[in-house]
């Protein structure tokens, strides 16, 4: 009898694999990041055709392969469709997948990042919330929760509203990280220090970043 599981995700990558399968890779709540196949996912009438493409959230029914998960079943509760329609959104949300593939590993404890990437989809989708704002918030939270934030920098002068706005991001929940904007010189200030941040503490090459910078 077949060993199924159970898992939270969200797809974060995903590439074809023969003919018309797809190899996935999920972030999910209880078992970290972790690589699954769905058989004939690239089908035109597959039903994993639109349950492995990438962010898309709820849950997956697993069983373990030789080496990987194999996907039986997936009911998904967030598509993030708009992404389909905003291209702008959707390359941050690329580079935020790929910061999220960079940091988090298998059987590991990884349900704040997870947290943390569909919080930030959901408020790349907040019309309200500048890109450049998420994208700060999202890479400074990143380095804080995996335990790399030094606090603010102090050999750079910043304003008394830049300086309370690390604070809040460093000690604030995740459910109530995007609870806030600021203005475009405060907006400067934050984005610099992340630059700083991501610079020294992420030392790898984003292909997604090459894409938001040149853009």
């Amino acid at each position: 009898m077949q060993d199924f599981i159970i898992v939270t995700g969200i797809v974060i990558k995903q590439s074809p694999i023969g003919e018309s399968d797809r190899r996935v890779t999920i972030l999910t709540n209880s078992r970290g990041k972790i690589s699954a196949f769905a058989r004939g996912a690239r089908k035109p009438n597959s039903r994993f055709s639109a349950t492995t493409c990438p962010f898309c959230f709820g849950s997956f029914k697993l069983y373990e392969g030789r080496d990987a998960y194999n996907i039986a079943d997936a009911d998904i509760k967030n598509y993030f469709e708009e992404f389909r329609n905003n291209l702008d959104a959707s390359f941050y949300a690329s580079y935020f997948a790929e910061i999220a593939d960079y940091y988090c590993r298998e059987n590991n404890d990884e349900r704040d990042m997870m947290k943390l990437f569909y919080q930030s989809l959901r408020a790349l989708c907040a019309p309200s919330l500048p890109n450049g704002l998420v994208r700060a918030v999202y890479e400074l939270k990143s380095i804080v929760i995996n335990g790399e934030y030094p606090g603010a920098p102090r050999d750079i002068r910043l304003s008394d509203s830049a300086l309370y706005t690390l604070e809040f991001i460093r000690q604030s929940p995740i459910e109530s990280l995007y609870s806030f904007n600021v203005t475009e010189s405060v907006l400067e200030e934050i984005k610099s220090v992340s630059k700083l941040y991501c610079k020294r503490y992420m030392e790898h090459h984003f292909k997604s970043l090459e894409i938001l910078e040149t853009g």
